[in-house]
């Protein structure tokens, strides 16, 4: 057993039973969305009470849908400009990384003004906004979740933090 299982292991035990299938449960839902570290992220979220679930979950579909459904084939022949660009010579693999590029740009910059909590160009006191984890029932957990853009890269699901989207 390795000293990361031992410590999870150790950790797990000094919970009460209810607590134990709760971080069970987490770890092995964290697992299926594909967290190579589903333990680790389950004992946070426990230990330090942050919605870490709902983040994975959110950024993880944010890569899925909005970024990389451009690599999926076909996705640009939707585009009456793509098929132009294509018809007069472009590279369809570089048209790909261009839609997903500016796909991460639109995901990263609406996430970071949702971190902002309001609109940073008002200078207005007035109304904002939070980001909150819910329940099943969509009931909140009264959990925010900040900081999604600071953490968007580190979800890419191919596990290469984005570098695919710069080359």
């Amino acid at each position: 057993m390795s000293d990361r299982q031992t410590a999870w292991q150790a950790w797990l035990s000094s919970l009460d039973a209810p607590r134990q299938a709760v971080a069970l449960s987490l770890c092995a839902q964290f697992e299926a969305l594909g967290a190579l570290d589903g333990a680790d992220w389950a004992r946070s979220e426990i230990s330090e009470d942050l919605p870490h679930l709902a983040r994975f979950r959110l950024l993880r579909s944010l890569w899925r849908s909005p970024i990389d459904c451009w690599a999926d084939p076909g996705a640009l022949d939707q585009l009456p400009a793509a098929q132009r660009l294509v018809a007069a010579g472009a590279d369809r693999a570089d048209l790909v990384l261009l839609a997903r590029a500016v796909a991460y740009e639109a995901v990263f910059t609406t996430l970071e003004e949702l971190d902002a909590g309001g609109d940073v160009n008002v200078s207005e006191v007035g109304v904002g906004w939070v980001v909150m984890e819910a329940r099943e029932d969509g009931s909140s957990t009264g959990r925010c979740l900040s900081g999604l853009h600071e953490e968007l890269l580190t979800m890419d699901p191919s596990g290469r933090d984005g570098v695919d989207l710069w080359r």
